[in-house]
């Protein structure tokens, strides 16, 4: 192929291919020489014109195929633009030559087509250049057309579409003619010249005034006729034509000169035009008169539906603009046709005009007008509806002014078509529009209302459909709308229309609940009880409205089961009871009743049955949770006295005549329907009646013929549906389009069944006529039974069947065929989804002929399903044998049949066969369907048996998967050949040929990258049947080739193409196609784009944005369509967000989203400001929004510092690239800011940092987040304060996630500042609406989150800015207090629940961050931790904050006791269920404790915590003056409770339960953290238990009770197993650690009160407090020791695994290397440490010294781990934590109680040993810190008793130790030598003595060698001071005697320290020091000791003058200056000891 990429065909190449592959060859050249000509060089092109041109012309009288003749027209025409245009006219004569030949042979036909095809593309291309022969040319065409067949006819008016096209108003005078040609195209038998003859008139009337002005009347006649038999294509190419034609009749794009009497048109002559196709059809005046005359109607659906699709074209094209201004006109006009007699002489007619101007107004009211202009048509419509209430003045008894039934006819269609569409105008408008309701002047609700008693039950049911509308888009009003209706009800029980009306409403508004997330309150369940039951009971009192109250009762009734089983199981008992009154009792019963009774009667009973039945059926289908064992059994009697009454129901009918007929179908319909939904075990012994009526419905003598579109799809597969047409659901017309299949029993209406009014749809339902759903009832139920017959029953039923289907004729066995097949597949599939067996041979036998037969049926949809039950038969047999028989049966039949339904019957069976068996796993059965379907194929003569057999192809392919490999080369090229040569107006078999390539390229799957020279040729030729699809004109096809590209790009990316697949979705997209001017119409086509594009934007969102801007500049200005001018101005992702808003299909709206994802994850961080823009132009298109913002823009201060203030001051409401947008795209774009924000958060930190993003704005052009912070603020005030709910709740939580991410981002500006400081009046603004009276609960609760996250932010500082925040939080307060009896309740009780923890929630947080701030004031130091963690919470209005708070405290803490008593009791187990408080807690009512649960559980946590604080605050003491018992608090809900029992409790009960409450909830948490999510909840419980445990109270109560201390403990060592994260678990160890001291001050307590009791004097006989006892045991699972102890031992040993003798070896231990700690980890061991060095002292003696070993090992090993240094970096801050657990081990009470004294002395020598030990053995290693060791060896020495240290060798080798630390060369050792000798000189006698003996002489002598080499830096000169200290503590160590002689070895030593005056000047720095500091203390010591200091001077004269000069020296300095500071801070040890430990 790639030869074939030349300029010039490769002639020698393409004639050594064999025919296929040359066709190929050629038609890839040609495609790639239409996209090189335009790039390439002119002179070029000129030089190898001519020979192009003749190889060009050799492929035109070639007999190319359709795709290669349309290209070769472009080429040809390319090359004359490109090249030299003079020879053109040449190639236009040889054109028309070919054309005007005479031969007329098949095989020349080709090449004339093409021909045509090249003329029409050289007129397009070169237009006026060819002006000379353009009249031969047109005439030579017209001529031809005469002679020509469908194909040519076809192709010859596209030719001349593209002709007028080229030629524009220069082609005038043909006009006439052309127009005359097309005229006759336009009513043509082909469909294809149809939809071509609309194209080329289309074009035509650009010019052509005439055709919308004299012709109009002829053209619109010509386009009925043209409907009439047409299908979708052509109803769209027309209705297009006449649309365009009439909107340019209505408003001209041209000035045209009037003619003498002519006037423009108006709306009304143009709709009067309308009107006659409507009601008259396309026929003549005297055609039309004389069906008058007949009676006959003849307006065919299909006119209709062409007619209505018209009236929106010609809508839609004069825009949404004229619409506002002339929609009260238009509206009156489409109410005339809706009311007119002969729209509505027969029901049917009358539903399908219904319908189609009900499309009318949806389509153009829906997609066309923004809101404010939906409103006001709203009231436009509501003022038509208003004027029909002349007709309801019915009821009021004026028997006089009595309306006509003609006029009541009228009346009643218009109503439903303006109810309805108002209806679903409010639920799209959703709470926007509130104003429109509240609107007393148009009063719609009391209008709408006011319909409920009309007399027409449509109209009704309407009214109640489009109340329930409202209720949907306004949930505050379902309330006030029920108990109106429930009122006038009760009101009105005696008036036939009010019962029925109202009734239907409160059902219509009980369903709506389930589209209402706040639901209603639980009383008005109880309402409408009482009103049903009250209903059902006076039924029979009166007779003129028996039947609307029995079916106005249990329409209420089936209703109420909507509202689900936690509101029916209260009133289940009396709803069994009125079911068992509605039948008879017993067998007499049923036979007295059958003897008596009238018409009326039994209607009347009727009535009630079917009521009953569909009672149960909903609540099977709504409450399943309830139906138990017991109620099933209390059903079943009543079902068989139904399915008894089946039997009789014919002799009723014919006795009491047809009144009666449909009432018994509807109650036939309900036993059916209900029988259906139960398990058929249940009622077996009834099964023998059912069969019997079944079959006789089935096919009985009296069955109408069923729509089998009604029944059959839901049987058939899927994919199989595409070989009938584009499916309904596929196209936007899907509502209109029905009507044409619904047969002759007409589409579906709500009247045929009212009771399908409560369902659970967004659209109203449109059940179908109660004959017609008996069948589908019938098909199904027998699906449901035929499994559970015996296998001798199932074989008579099937045989019976056959009989059937073998007997009748005509259309009444084709009937009975769907119906029977029908009934047979249902079973299969029943069967299957069952795994259950179908039989024996006998039972196999019939069911595989009756699918046999229908496969062979003439009706196409019937095949499809026989196809599917087929495969259905296999899957439940499951033997190869038989499905091999099967098969063979088709190969057979398919070798021998010649007709087109039997081969495509069983072609399909071919694929479908192995659809359920897992795939095809037999070659030769792939090879022989292979064979069979090439061929069949291949067969042009009957497009329909190619299409089947290539769907049949593509499904093998699908289902053989690798197998199919050997047959993939061949089946691409017969794909490829017939997609080369299938014509064009086969269209349907070109969509086959695109499934087929689907499923090759899926079977090829990746391999497609490959390099092989098989594999490139495969992809090639996907690329060319990809690229001919493309340019078919029909837009299924083109949907194929698109998903083809789509599977293509998934497999091998690299080889699509975007820079041309983007453009050409997005021509289909923008409405724009240079093909076909009605792409986008089609629905599965723009599904199939934006599915591609969401896929190609996952990997290349940025290619694919750039290629379609590329696109929009190239596009040559036609038709200016909005979308285009969209991607100009916001590129693709702008046109997205359009398109997202003119689009209602769920699942395109879904991936236009996701496309709009995926392009704002690749693109929105780096270009930041472009997608900002664009949400808040799309946030800001709507009328509100900009005056939102004008507000908003004068509420801000500082408006001055933004620039486009003032811009959204003065804009228009139609300024900005997009234009009234509805509420669910703007809240979309509110959902995209946060996600760019959530984007930003893993991106750079400048984007949250405005000083780093300014500083590298000035480096690089980049962009930051923080930058657009004004931008997000007022996007989130604008959603915040709109009118639609949706949009507050995003815009709030907007506005929480930018306060939560920037509440710490610094003012650069201002040092000190936040930047949302600047903010904070907008902040305030969004918040207040949203705690107005009338704000939904859920908005309030939204915003009672941001509030405390406001407020908690620490954002403001100022009081005065607090309150107004804090205003708003109070008022809502207010609300919870008054509780939930306020007397109008519009929503659930839950929502009370959700609203009111919501704001029990905020407070909790406010009083928190309240607590923290004023904490972190009063203790700056201590609560380091809290201030990394929350940076700015504690914002200097910390204090101000909590005072805030205080006032409102005592009834906080009230209600959040409240709350986490309800939350305990919520969490209980379901067994204790019966336990739970029958009416409700104080926050949720009994019956909606499920929807409250979610709310508790995502509240509790915090309020636990702020709870916890507060009694933390109170300490515990009750000052309330209230009633005692606050475990249960005083809310409206236990007032009574509370007040008596007040009196039983004490305050320490009081105390106690509270404490109880919270450890029980916590600890019941914290044993199940259900997810790794919970890490907030988690903390905030830690950090109450700790809160708790601060105040003494709680204290004791947990240091009593041992067992809750060891329980606590196990959970929280759980935890620290379980949680990763460093703050919990450091939150675990502190809480432990307040454990362990609780139990210490318990064990003191005791001790001391022993001590008290028993005196001094037996002292023996005190009791042993404390664990271990007398014994000293410890027992796991029962001691708080022991599990401290594990605890503590975990945390150590997973941070240094070195200390586990296990571990130490292995590798996870990390045996030897260095594990660095991190400072959290540092802080973890500390804790641990500090716990451990407690426990001995919560022993008893014997305990503490089994515990004793243990924590010495741990201690020491940490303190080891620290010393080596292989902590890492951080480890300094391990050690003063070791030293002080060491001490505090040391100074244990316990080493000096008498009976643990003996045992401890040991250990602690052993200790002491083993440290020395490690001492010796490390001090070779490197990096050992020596000072850490003599640290801790002087705290042995000081703090244990002398019998510990005072033993050899111990004493000795201590003594060695500190000798080494003297004479260590490191100052800093040395300094640290001296100051812990210090410690030790001063100690007590027996210690210091031995030391002060070996050490003293060392000391003196170092002292004295300091003369001779003076320190010369800081740290040596520390030394020496250190040393000095060490000497002079020595001296003051000795007794008096011997004190003189050391003073006179002091004082020289300090003398010679002194410098001479000329040594001092020049002396270093240090040096100089050390002379003042020994002066300093010669004149401190000296006094002290004045006769050794005078001896001394006496007996050494040199020393007296040295220190004469020196202290004169001194003098003097301090004459001249004042003395300078000692340098200390350079001179401090390298570790900081943050505790004096001696």
């Amino acid at each position: 192929m790639e030869q074939a990429h030349s300029l010039l065909l490769n002639e020698e190449a393409c004639s050594q291919l064999r025919e296929p592959q040359r066709a190929e060859f050629v038609f890839e050249w040609l495609r790639f020489l239409k996209k090189l000509l335009p790039a390439t060089d002119r002179a070029d092109v000129k030089q190898t014109q001519k020979r192009l041109v003749e190889q060009l012309t050799t492929v035109l009288t070639s007999s190319p195929g359709p795709p290669t003749r349309l290209l070769l027209g472009q080429c040809l025409a390319l090359v004359y633009r490109v090249g030299d245009s003079l020879m053109s006219s040449l190639t236009v004569d040889r054109c028309n030559d070919i054309i005007r030949s005479k031969d007329d042979s098949p095989s020349f036909l080709p090449t004339r087509l093409a021909a045509v095809a090249c003329l029409g593309a050289l007129y397009e291309q070169l237009g006026r250049l060819l002006i000379n022969s353009f009249k031969e040319t047109v005439a030579n065409l017209l001529k031809a057309m005469k002679s020509a067949e469908s194909q040519g006819r076809c192709e010859i008016m596209l030719c001349i579409e593209k002709i007028l096209r080229g030629l524009g108003v220069s082609a005038v005078s043909c006009h006439r003619d052309i127009y005359k040609t097309a005229r006759t195209c336009l009513t043509d038998r082909s469909m294809a010249v149809r939809c071509a003859a609309a194209k080329c008139l289309l074009e035509l009337q650009r010019e052509a005034v005439f055709m919308w002005s004299s012709e109009l009347e002829n053209v619109a006649t010509l386009c009925y006729r043209a409907f009439e038999g047409s299908n979708y294509d052509v109803r769209v190419s027309i209705s297009k034509l006449l649309g365009t034609l009439l909107a340019s009749a209505l408003e001209p794009r041209q000035i045209i000169a009037p003619r003498p009497g002519s006037k423009r048109n108006s709306l009304q002559e143009v709709m009067e035009l309308l009107s006659s196709g409507f009601l008259r059809g396309g026929a003549g005046f005297l055609r039309a008169s004389g069906d008058m005359l007949k009676g006959t109607s003849s307006v065919s659906r299909d006119v209709r539906v062409g007619i209505t699709q018209t009236c929106v074209v010609f809508v839609s094209i004069l825009g949404g603009v004229w619409l506002e201004a002339n929609f009260s006109c238009l509206l009156s006009l489409l109410m005339e046709w809706v009311s007119h007699t002969r729209a509505t002489q027969y029901p049917t007619d009358a539903v399908s005009c219904r319908c189609c101007v009900s499309f009318i107004l949806r389509a153009t009211l829906g997609t066309l007008l923004g809101e404010k202009a939906q409103i006001a048509a709203a009231k436009e419509i509501c003022q038509i509806i208003s004027k029909q209430k002349r007709v309801m003045a019915l009821h009021e008894g004026n028997m006089e002014t009595r309306v006509s039934p003609a006029d009541v006819a009228a009346s009643q269609h218009i109503l439903v078509c303006t109810l309805l569409e108002l209806g679903s105008l409010l639920q799209d408008l959703s709470s926007t529009a509130a104003p429109l309701l509240q609107d007393t002047s148009i009063g719609m609700l009391d209008t709408v209302i006011s319909v409920l008693l009309h007399p027409s039950a449509s109209a009704r049911l309407a009214a109640a459909w489009c109340l329930r509308c409202v209720a949907v888009g306004m949930p505050a009003l379902m309330a006030v709308l029920l108990d109106r209706c429930a009122e006038r009800l009760n009101a009105l029980k005696s008036c036939p229309e009010s019962v029925a009306g109202y009734s239907a409403a409160i059902a219509a508004l009980l369903g709506a609940v389930q589209l209402c997330p706040l639901g209603i309150s639980h009383s008005k369940g109880k309402v409408v009880m009482n009103l049903a039951e009250d209903l059902l009971r006076s039924a029979a009192q009166n007779s003129r409205i028996s039947i609307q109250r029995t079916q106005g009762g249990w329409l209420l009734l089936s209703a109420l089961s909507t509202l689900g089983p936690t509101v029916m199981e209260h009133h289940l008992p009396r709803l069994l009871l009125l079911w068992k009154c509605a039948f008879p009792q017993s067998v007499k019963d049923v036979e007295n009743e059958l003897r008596r009774g009238d018409s009326f009667t039994w209607q009347v009973t009727l009535e009630g049955r079917a009521g009953v039945l569909c009672a149960m059926k909903s609540l099977v289908v709504h409450c399943k949770d309830l139906l138990t064992d017991d109620v099933i059994s209390r059903l079943l009697p009543l079902l068989s006295c139904a399915v008894s009454l089946l039997t009789h129901l014919p002799s009723i009918v014919k006795s009491y005549g047809n009144q009666i007929k449909n009432a018994a179908t509807v109650f036939r319909l309900r036993v059916y329907e209900i029988l259906t939904l139960l398990q058929p075990k249940t009622y077996e012994e009834s099964f023998g009646i059912v069969l019997k009526q079944l079959l006789n419905d089935l096919t009985g003598p009296e069955i109408t013929a069923c729509a089998e579109l009604n029944l059959l799809p839901s049987l058939c597969c899927s994919q199989d549906l595409a070989l009938l047409g584009p499916g309904l659901q596929d196209v936007d017309q899907h509502y209109i389009e029905e009507q044409l299949r619904g047969g002759g029993s007409g589409g579906g209406t709500l009247e045929h069944d009212p009771f399908t009014i409560f369902e659970k749809a967004q659209e109203v339902p449109t059940p179908l006529p109660p004959a017609s759903a008996l069948t589908a009832a019938a098909v199904q139920l027998f699906g449901v039974i035929f499994p559970h017959l015996g296998i001798q029953q199932r074989a008579q039923i099937l045989e019976q069947f056959c009989e059937f289907v073998r007997q009748l004729k005509g259309a009444r066995q084709q009937t009975v065929q769907i119906h029977v097949a029908a009934a047979v597949c249902c079973t299969l599939k029943c069967l299957a989804s069952s795994r259950k067996e179908l039989g024996p041979e006998e039972v196999q036998r019939p069911a595989l002929s009756l699918l046999l037969g229908a496969l062979e049926g003439s009706n196409p949809l019937l095949r499809c399903m026989a196809a599917e039950g087929l495969a259905r038969l296999v899957q439940v047999l499951n033997e190869p044998s038989i499905t091999v028989s099967i098969t063979l049966m088709s190969f057979d039949k398919l070798k021998t049949a010649r007709d087109a339904i039997t081969r495509t019957g069983h072609a399909l069976a071919l694929g479908t066969v192995y659809r359920y068996l897992s795939g095809i796993s037999s070659p030769q059965y792939i090879s022989a369907c292979v064979g069979v379907l090439f061929t069949l194929s291949q067969d042009s003569t009957s497009p329909e048996v190619q299409m089947w057999a290539l769907h049949a192809l593509s499904m093998v392919v699908d289902l053989a998967g690798p197998l199919y490999h050997s047959h993939l080369e061949a089946s691409f090229t017969l794909v490829l050949r017939l997609l080369l040569s299938t014509p064009h107006t086969h269209a349907e078999v070109q969509q086959s040929l695109g499934r087929c390539l689907n499923a090759l390229i899926t079977s090829m799957g990746p391999d497609l990258q490959g390099e092989g020279a098989g594999v490139c040729a495969v992809r090639t030729s996907c690329l060319v049947g990809c690229a001919v699809m493309q340019d078919s004109q029909d837009c299924l096809v083109q949907a194929q080739a698109i998903s083809c590209l789509q599977q293509l790009h998934m497999f091998a990316p690299r080889f699509v193409n975007l820079a041309s697949l983007v453009p050409s979705l997005c021509e289909i997209l923008l409405d724009y196609s240079v093909l076909i001017n009605l792409c986008s119409s089609y629905l599965s086509l723009r599904r199939v784009v934006v599915a591609c594009l969401r896929q190609l934007a996952q990997r290349e969102a940025v290619e694919v944005s750039e290629h379609a801007v590329a696109l929009v500049k190239e596009l040559p200005r036609r038709d200016n369509s909005q979308l285009d001018v969209t991607i100009k101005e916001v590129g693709l992702e702008g046109a997205l967000f359009s398109l997202l808003d003119r689009e209602s299909d769920p699942q395109l709206c879904r991936d236009i989203q996701e496309t709009l994802v995926h392009m704002m994850s690749s693109a929105a961080e780096s270009n930041l400001a472009h997608w900002l823009k664009l949400c808040k132009d799309v946030l800001s298109a709507s009328a509100d929004s900009a005056a939102a913002a004008s507000v908003e823009t004068q509420q801000e201060e500082d408006g001055d510092r933004y620039d486009d203030s003032s811009a959204f001051h003065a804009k228009s409401e139609s300024s900005g690239p997009f234009n009234n947008l509805r509420w669910s795209t703007r809240v979309f774009s509110m959902e995209c800011v946060c996600r760019i924000i959530a984007q930003c958060e893993n991106g750079d930190p400048a984007h949250f940092n405005m000083a780093l993003a300014q500083e590298q704005r000035l480096h690089e052009s980049t962009d930051f987040l923080v930058l657009h912070l004004a931008d997000l603020i007022r996007m989130a005030f604008m959603a915040a304060t709109d009118h639609s709910d949706q949009l507050r709740l995003a815009g709030l939580q907007t506005l929480l996630v930018v306060i939560r991410k920037f509440s710490n981002v610094p003012e650069p500006e201002f040092p000190g500042h936040v930047i949302l400081e600047q903010y904070q009046a907008n902040v305030g603004a969004a918040l207040r609406p949203a705690f107005h009276v009338d704000a939904p609960p859920n908005v309030t609760a939204k915003a009672c989150q941001v509030c405390s996250a406001w407020i908690a932010s620490g954002v403001i500082s100022d009081l005065r800015d607090l309150r107004r925040v804090h205003q708003l939080l109070a008022s809502s307060l207010a609300k919870v207090q008054v509780g939930r009896d306020v007397p109008s309740q519009l929503y659930n009780e839950s929502t009370f629940t959700m609203e009111t923890l919501a704001v029990l929630k905020a407070w909790a947080e406010v009083y928190i961050t309240a607590v923290q701030g004023s904490r972190q004031r009063e203790s700056p130091d201590s609560h380091l931790q809290q201030q990394s963690e929350e940076g700015g919470t504690a914002g200097p209005a910390g204090a101000g904050l909590l005072k805030l708070v205080q006032t409102d405290l005592a009834n906080l803490s009230r209600l959040w006791l409240a709350a986490l008593q309800d939350h305990a009791l919520l969490t209980l187990p379901p067994q204790y269920s019966s336990q739970l408080p029958s009416t409700g807690g104080s926050f949720y009512t009994a019956e909606t404790v499920e929807q409250a649960r979610p709310h508790y559980y995502s509240a509790w946590a915090t309020i636990l915590h702020a709870t916890a604080l507060w009694l933390n605050s109170t300490g515990f003491i009750i000052v309330d003056e209230g009633p005692a018992n606050l475990s249960r608090p005083v809310t409206p809900t236990s007032m009574g409770q509370s007040a008596s029992m007040s009196s039983v409790k004490s305050p320490e009960d009081v105390n106690t339960d509270r404490l109880h409450l919270i450890l029980g909830i916590s600890v019941e948490f914290l044993c199940s953290p259900h997810s790794g999510e919970q890490l907030e909840t988690i903390n905030s419980c830690l950090q109450a238990l700790q809160a708790l445990l601060e105040v003494p109270w709680p204290r004791s109560k947990v240091g009593n009770d041992q067992a809750l201390s060891v329980e606590l403990l196990s959970v929280l060592h759980r935890l620290i197993v379980t949680r990763e994260s460093p703050s919990i678990q450091l939150a675990v160890l502190e809480l432990v650690g307040q454990i362990v001291c609780a139990a210490q001050e318990h064990v003191k307590e005791k001790r001391h009160s022993a001590e008290v009791d028993d005196g001094a004097a037996e002292k023996e006989t005190v009791p042993e407090f404390g664990e271990g006892r007398d014994t000293g045991g410890l027992v796991p699972g029962q001691s708080l020791v022991f599990g401290a102890l594990e605890l503590c031992l975990c945390t150590l040993v997973r941070k240094l695994p070195q200390l586990s003798p296990k571990l130490a070896g292995s590798p996870t231990g990390r045996g030897g290397q260095t594990c660095s700690l991190s400072n959290t980890d540092c802080r973890l061991v500390t804790s641990a440490v500090a716990i451990l060095s407690e426990l001995p002292s919560i022993c008893s003696p014997e305990g503490s010294v089994s515990v004793l070993p243990t924590v010495l090992y741990l201690l020491l090993g940490v303190l080891r781990e620290a010393v080596k240094g292989s902590v890492g970096a951080e480890g300094g801050q391990l050690v003063p934590g070791i030293l002080q657990a060491l001490r505090t081990v040391l100074t244990s009470p316990m080493s000096r109680a008498e009976k643990s004294r003996g045992a401890w002395t040991e250990l602690l020598q052993s200790a002491l040993h083993t440290l020395l030990e490690s001492w010796s053995t490390d001090k070779m290693e490197p990096g050992v810190d020596e000072v850490t060791m003599l640290t801790s060896l002087t705290i042995f020495l000081l703090y244990s008793s002398a019998e510990v240290t005072t033993v050899e060798p111990l004493q000795t080798c201590c003594i060695q130790t500190f000798r080494a630390g003297l004479e260590s060369k490191d100052p800093i050792v040395l300094s640290r030598s001296y100051q812990l000798l210090v410690s030790l000189f001063q100690g007590p006698e027996p210690i210091a003595r031995p030391f002060i003996l070996a050490l003293g002489g060392c000391l003196v002598s170092q002292l004295e060698e300091v003369e001779k080499s003076r320190p010369q830096g800081p740290a040596e000169l520390q030394a020496v001071q250190d040393a000095v200290r060490a000497l002079e503590a020595l001296v003051f160590a000795a007794d008096e005697t011997n004190r003189p002689q050391l003073v006179a070895v002091l004082l020289p030593i300090l003398i010679s320290l002194l410098l001479d005056e000329n040594a001092l000047a020049s002396a270093p720095a240090a040096s100089r020091s050390l002379h003042e500091s020994a002066l300093r203390d010669l004149m401190r010591i000296g006094p002290q000791n004045s006769a050794v200091f005078k001896a001394l001077m006496a007996s050494a004269p040199h020393m007296k003058a040295r220190l004469e000069a020196a202290v004169k020296g001194n003098q003097e300095s301090l004459n001249t200056k004042a003395q300078a500071p000692r340098v200390i801070s350079k001179n401090t040890p390298s570790i900081q000891l943050k505790i004096n430990f001696l």
